[in-house]
């Protein structure tokens, strides 16, 4: 299954039901590395990178079986501490194993990540923090091995960014250090708290998690816990701008409104009538969307990076002109050229793009260049006249389950082949 086959030019009416975040999923996998016993997790989507995870978890020694949207995983003392290069390949989100691991066996033997390439993703400021701890770190061309010996001490870690990625492998490899750690300039995403909650589950004591200070009294020893993980945001930001591409009124099921704050209201700004239950969204949007002047993304809770492509591509046939600016991955806008085939006018300079909306988009073979690219891609063949083959499709089951039925669900002509 390589291909999306897409006859667009149908409005999406309908309900979904958002799963799992991927983002939340992913780090507390590698959490349950820190713990002994037996851990139950609930609403888990099934995506690749999930997989990855699963099977980073069980080379390191660790045992899991899923059901449908629950994983039981039994940890105990991992009998590796080495991650060859074929997992870490697999997901660029693998660092993250890097804080579970060294704090449970005192070394860790990884390479850089892999997944979709938005640009560098360096770990200088992962190590940088892991060095507060006490750990040494020895570069063997790409390979990082990291050792204390002396297991991990607490320390003050200042973030100079607020990095996801960082401030999780800070939360995991101070849960069991010695003492008390204190991170200043966290991030604050809902998938940070997420993280924090299951730990916290698992007897572990952290307090500040969604601001940007965070406090971690270590402990001795972790045990299982069942936890259920909050729905993806991004998911939802998707079906939200394939709603409004389409010209489509949809009910968005199991979500949390104000994760979306930010997306729901850039699309308002664009004439979109979005209103939010507690779990839920109705989204009815105009005829034709209208422009936005300017949208940049941020840290939480600003604009996300990762609604980027989806919001540009609900732009693309817009009426007016849009400014968006990317300030988080320089290599975001490597979907554009593929959404030109379809007939976007968007020209890009530095962070900035210029979407000049256009009625119609016409069918073509694309093919996906990334995790969120690819989706801008459906959402823009959504809308285009004729059929249009999405190609390359490895790069969507990183982020989104059965995405061709959702899609379908909501009267979407799609066929996978």
């Amino acid at each position: 299954m390589q291909n999306l086959i897409i006859n667009g030019g149908k409005r999406l009416k309908g309900s979904v039901d958002i799963h799992g975040a991927k983002n939340s999923v992913l780090p507390i996998i590698a959490a349950t590395v820190l713990l002994d016993g037996r851990s139950v997790l609930h609403n888990c989507p099934d995506l690749s990178d999930v997989t990855a995870a699963l099977d980073i978890i069980g080379f390191l020694g660790l045992t899991y079986r899923r059901n449908g949207s629950d994983i039981e995983i039994i940890s105990k003392c991992p009998a590796a501490f080495e991650i060859p290069d074929e997992l870490m390949r697999s997901m660029r989100s693998s660092v993250m194993f890097l804080g579970a691991v060294i704090a449970r066996c005192k070394s860790a033997v990884i390479s850089l990540p892999g997944g979709c390439r938005l640009g560098p993703r360096p770990i200088d400021i992962h190590i940088s923090a892991l060095s507060k701890f006490g750990v040494r770190v020895k570069k063997i061309q790409e390979r990082f091995e990291f050792s204390a010996k002396e297991g991990l001490k607490g320390a003050n870690i200042h973030l100079r960014f607020p990095s996801v990625g960082a401030t999780e492998n800070i939360i995991m490899a101070s849960v069991l250090a010695r003492g008390t750690t204190v991170i200043s300039g966290a991030a604050k995403e809902p998938e940070i708290v997420d993280l924090a909650d299951f730990l916290n589950k698992a007897g572990a004591d952290i307090k500040g998690a969604g601001t940007d200070k965070i406090t971690v009294r270590g402990t001795d020893k972790l045990s299982g816990a069942e936890h259920t993980v909050i729905p993806d945001r991004i998911e939802a930001a998707t079906y939200i701008a394939a709603a409004a591409a389409t010209g489509g009124s949809i009910e968005i099921k199991n979500i949390i409104p104000w994760h979306l704050s930010a997306v729901i209201t850039a699309f308002k700004k664009c004439g979109c009538d979005i209103k939010t239950e507690s779990d839920r969204l109705c989204i009815n949007p105009p005829e034709r969307l209208s422009a936005a002047h300017k949208t940049v993304t941020g840290i939480y809770p600003a604009f996300p990076t990762d609604a980027g492509p989806l919001f540009i591509s609900a732009l693309s046939v817009a009426n007016g002109t849009s400014r968006f600016y990317e300030r988080i991955f320089k290599n975001r806008y490597a979907f554009i050229p593929e959404m030109r085939k379809l007939g976007a006018n968007i020209e890009t300079y530095g962070e900035m793009a210029v979407v000049n909306g256009t009625k119609t988009l016409k069918g073509a073979q694309v093919n996906c260049t990334d995790l969120r690219g690819g989706a801008a891609l459906v959402i823009a063949a959504l809308k285009a006249e004729g059929t249009t083959t999405v190609g390359n499709l490895c790069h969507i089951k990183r982020g989104y389950q059965d995405i061709a039925d959702n899609l379908r669900q909501l009267g979407a002509d799609i066929i996978e082949t």
